[in-house]
């Protein structure tokens, strides 16, 4: 009842609405521009601490004398100026300290400590001063209301700051100004309800006109103060708010085209796909990856590409509207997303992404027409999750690549799954080579007339841990593609010229081209020779006609140093490629292996058989010995060595087996009973 007596009865309360609002306001300016000092860091937070003290420190000043001047006695007051001035400076150093060391963290309980220096130097400054009125009369103080105030604002300081720093949501900032307010308005007043003042005179009325009409200067300074500090804020939040904006869009769009990037995609297709499934809707993913794009790129060089990609994005702009979205998701490649009833109007939409890029480009006095594969996949039925609908609409979109009476298919799972088939394998195709998931069989060699085993053929099978046994033909080509036939290649050599050297038998062995075409291959070879300790002589490469092709001068030269070596150099599958005869006079080969394609057709097909003389007279004017693939029967047998062919190969001497040692058991024994 005395606090509530103290503040109705012993105040103007005009003046102390005014002292209020000072308060409010420089809480709330305080505040935020704390929040600013504990989001930055180095310089920018010992600046936005300092100005955040400057302005806790001058509201909680200018409340103080304010409240001070609404003070109500019938004797003269005034206030010492140096005693007056040591309490601004109180205000503002503490300040400092708390709310400086407060936005740093660097403790477990920084914000509440620093909230008790701040309450403490508060506590200091109205008591500093309250020594600084002077009156004409005796001052009397009761401790117990000075100790419970004090107490009470280092209490509620330490609360209002730890809300601030620890609690985040939309109403930490209102609470802990709140609480802020109530610890400097309470201390003031359960303050000065610990003063009690004794007149020695009852002369000397007080002026209360100049009284106010100081409070309302000592305000308008605390608002120019605060003022500042808001000013500060708001320049400060506007920037920010630009700067977020423009970092947004630097991380949203794609600089070159102004269409959205693939950020931008992912997150609009994510909520066009939340939006479907709530609504029971249909979405198409469109992708579209321009042809020949390289081409032009190496031909008119990456400036020219740069320009033809931003007229591109300023014509696919031109296609959204209300249900559509196109982004450039790559390099070359753009996807859209568009809300659909009916199938005709994703065909509508495919149409128009199509014309606008088939349509002539003019960059530089020059014309391109680029044009563009499109695939597209449907929501829900070509699946419900994004990465499956995009991955199904690449899928379409290299069918539509490899097609030349389309630019636009539809996602169709019974065709497209081979391909992903192939990506599926070529992600294996590495871990496969960790996991040493390759073996080796070997399937014999032998002589047609002496029924002799001239040598055996290794043959390289993959065990995939799921898939089973995977024969070359499946994996070898993704191999080429990845590069990692290096390695496998590698491999291969290496255990072949290890087993030949064990057993002692001549071992043939397939060489893609890219390793032919290796600088070094000639190199390679010779160190596993040596490492295995094989002979030469012992090791035959076989290498397909369409290996040559790329590189003829260099696949020249590789085998010419493999010839010097002693290596056998085989011409695989003769028959089903180019089988230019001009090939077998170029280069130094030591065998012709007639590919299957005409061996199994000998017995019926006289063609065949005319084939086989003329490729067995060929090798002979060329002193080639010539071995034919695929003999499966004794009929076969006979005919080709009625026609004079060398050597044999085939599942009539055995199918491929793990070891060179147990395929010549079964080579004995077949060729003896076959011869």
């Amino acid at each position: 009842m005395r606090i509530i007596s103290c503040v109705v009865y012993e105040h103007n309360l005009w003046l102390v609405a005014l002292a209020a609002a000072v308060c409010i306001f420089g809480s709330w300016i305080s505040f935020g521009l704390f929040e600013r000092a504990c989001e930055r860091e180095g310089a920018q937070q010992y600046g936005w601490s300092f100005l955040t003290a400057i302005a806790a420190g001058a509201s909680v000043w200018c409340m103080h004398f304010i409240a001070m001047l609404s003070y109500e006695i019938a004797v003269p007051a005034h206030f010492d100026p140096t005693l007056t001035m040591v309490s601004l400076f109180v205000a503002v150093v503490g300040c400092s300290l708390g709310f400086g060391v407060g936005a740093v963290k660097r403790s477990q309980f920084a914000p509440e400590l620093c909230g008790a220096v701040v309450g403490l130097s508060i506590a200091i400054m109205h008591y500093t001063g309250m020594i600084a009125y002077r009156v004409s009369g005796i001052i009397e103080w009761n401790f117990t209301y000075i100790a419970a105030s004090v107490i009470y604002v280092i209490a509620a300081s330490s609360v209002a700051l730890s809300v601030a720093v620890r609690v985040r949501s939309k109403l930490s900032q209102p609470l802990a100004i709140a609480l802020f307010v109530m610890a400097i308005v309470g201390l003031h007043f359960v303050g000065m309800t610990a003063l009690e003042i004794t007149p020695l005179t009852s002369d000397g009325a007080v002026n209360e006109r100049s009284v106010g009409a100081m409070a309302v200067a000592i305000a308008g300074v605390g608002f120019l103060v605060l003022g500042t500090g808001a000013a500060s804020y708001l320049i400060d939040e506007r920037t920010s708010g630009e700067t977020v904006r423009r970092l947004r869009r630097l991380a949203l769009f794609d600089t070159l085209t102004s269409l959205p990037n693939r950020a931008h995609f992912s997150e609009c297709l994510a909520a066009e796909l939340a939006k479907a499934a709530a609504r029971d809707g249909k979405l198409a993913v469109i992708v579209v990856d321009l042809n020949n794009f390289k081409e032009l790129n190496d031909l008119r060089g990456h400036l020219a590409g740069d320009k033809l990609l931003a007229e591109i994005g300023a014509r696919l702009s031109t296609l959204v509207d209300v249900g559509k979205f196109i982004a450039r998701v790559g390099g070359d490649e753009f996807a859209a997303v568009q809300r659909f009833e009916t199938v005709g109007e994703i065909n509508g939409f495919a149409r128009l992404i199509d014309s606008a890029l088939s349509a002539p480009f003019y960059l530089d006095g020059f014309e391109t027409r680029p044009s563009a594969a499109i695939g597209i996949s449907l929501y829900p039925s070509d699946g419900i999750e994004a990465p499956t609908l995009v991955s199904n609409a690449d899928f379409a979109m290299y069918r539509a690549k490899n097609q030349s009476d389309s630019r636009i298919c539809f996602y169709k799972k019974e065709m497209d799954e081979a391909s992903r088939e192939r990506v599926a394998l070529r992600g294996d195709l590495k871990r496969a080579i960790e996991s040493k998931q390759f073996v080796l069989n070997y399937q014999v060699q032998a002589c047609v007339n002496s029924g002799e085993m001239t040598g055996a053929e290794a043959l390289i099978r993959w065990h995939h841990h799921e898939r089973g046994l995977i024969l070359p033909d499946s994996f070898i080509p993704l191999a080429e593609e990845t590069g990692l036939i290096i390695e496998i290649g590698d491999w291969v050599l290496r255990t072949s010229c290890k087993a030949a050297a064990a057993s002692g038998v001549k071992v043939a062995v397939n060489v893609s081209a890219v390793q032919l075409t290796r600088a070094n291959f000639a190199h390679r070879v010779h160190a596993i020779l040596v490492e295995s300790g094989l002979s030469p002589s012992l090791l035959e490469l076989e290498i397909t006609e369409t290996a040559l092709i790329a590189d003829k001068t260099g696949a020249l030269h590789a085998l010419r140093s493999l010839r010097a070596l002693g290596v056998g150099i085989a011409i695989d599958d003769f028959g089903a490629g180019y089988s230019s005869i001009e090939t077998l006079r170029t280069f130094p080969f030591s065998k012709i292996k007639l590919d299957r394609a005409f061996t199994r057709d000998l017995e019926h097909d006289h063609q065949a058989i005319a084939i086989l003389r003329a490729v067995v007279a060929l090798g002979k004017g060329l002193n080639i010995t010539v071995l034919a693939e695929g003999i499966e029967t004794r009929s076969q047998l006979d005919i080709i060595r009625r026609e004079g062919c060398d050597e044999a190969q085939g599942f009539l001497f055995g199918r491929p087996v793990a070891t060179i040692c147990s395929e010549y058991t079964i080579a004995k024994r077949e060729l003896q009973t076959a011869v």
